[in-house]
């Protein structure tokens, strides 16, 4: 059963870390392109006054896990402090329009 990740960030610069960690990891989330990990389902990410909010739909928690050396590794490098929420949800529906 597909996992919800939600992790929230606080910091004055979230959406530029966001930016930054995302040229790290080689993805652009705003074409969509890059090198996205194959268990993920859906990302997202929006900010708003110093607050960074990234929902994800991953196949597993285990699929997450894996991921999490190469994201851990880039949040590392940056300097990213750690999020202010981390929460697990059970996928109930989902939608996107193309």
């Amino acid at each position: 059963m597909a996992e919800v990740l939600i992790r929230e960030f606080e910091s004055p610069e979230a959406a530029e870390l966001y930016q930054s960690v995302n040229r790290v990891l080689g993805v652009d989330a705003t074409a969509g392109t890059g090198d996205w990990p194959a268990p993920l389902v859906m990302h997202l990410a929006g900010s708003s006054e110093g607050k960074l909010l990234v929902a994800e739909i991953w196949e597993s928690k285990e699929a997450h896990e894996q991921f999490m050396e190469r994201l851990g590794a880039a949040f590392q490098e940056l300097n990213v402090p750690p999020p202010s929420r981390m929460e697990w949800f059970d996928l109930a529906g989902s939608y996107h329009r193309h």
